[in-house]
C-alpha cells in the first residue's frame, strides 16, 4: 500500500470505529469489532509511523506520527479497562466514577488519534506533491495541480 493511502486509510478507519462505538443499540459482537477495529488501528499508526521515519519528510510529520502511535498505545490499554468495569465503583468526587474518567481519557485521546492522523495525511500529500512550494495571491483559490496536468495530458 502507498503511504498516502495507508494515511488516509488510518483515519476512515478510526472514523468508522467512531460510528461503531456511538452505536445506539450495542451488542456484544460489537464489543469485539470495536476492540478489532482498535488493534488494526494500533498496527497502521505503527506502519504509518515507521514509513514515514524512513523518508525525508519534516521532522513534525514524524513526530505527530509518533505520538499519534503512542496515544494508539494508550486507548488500546484503556479498553479493556473499561471493557472489565475497572472502577466502576470507585466514587471521584460528584458521582464520578475512576471508570467515567477512564473514558473520557479513552474517547478524548480517541479524537486526538483521528485529528493528528489527518493532520498528518494531509501534510504529508501536500509535501509530497511539493504543493506548500507554491504561494497563492490572498483570495486566490487556484484550481487542483493534479486535476489540471490530467487535462493537459489526456
Amino acid at each position: 500500500m502507498r503511504l498516502w493511502a495507508a494515511l488516509y486509510a488510518a483515519i476512515w478507519i478510526v472514523f468508522l470505529d467512531f460510528l461503531l462505538s456511538m452505536t445506539p443499540f450495542w451488542q456484544p459482537l460489537l464489543t469485539y469489532l470495536h476492540a478489532g477495529l482498535g488493534f488494526i488501528i494500533v498496527l497502521i499508526a505503527y506502519y504509518n509511523f515507521a514509513a514515514l521515519r524512513r523518508t525525508t519528510v519534516p521532522g513534525r510529520m514524524k513526530r505527530i506520527a509518533s505520538a499519534t502511535f503512542s496515544l494508539a498505545i494508550l486507548v488500546a490499554i484503556l479498553g479493556p479497562l473499561l471493557l472489565f468495569n475497572v472502577g466502576a465503583g470507585w466514587l471521584i468526587l460528584f458521582g464520578i466514577t475512576v471508570w467515567n474518567a477512564i473514558l473520557f481519557v479513552h474517547v478524548v485521546n480517541a479524537f486526538a488519534i483521528i485529528t493528528q492522523m489527518a493532520a498528518v495525511a494531509i501534510a504529508y500529500d501536500m509535501w509530497e506533491e511539493k504543493e506548500y512550494l507554491e504561494e497563492t495571491r490572498p483570495g486566490e483559490i487556484p484550481p487542483n495541480p493534479a486535476r489540471v496536468r490530467s487535462r493537459a495530458n489526456p
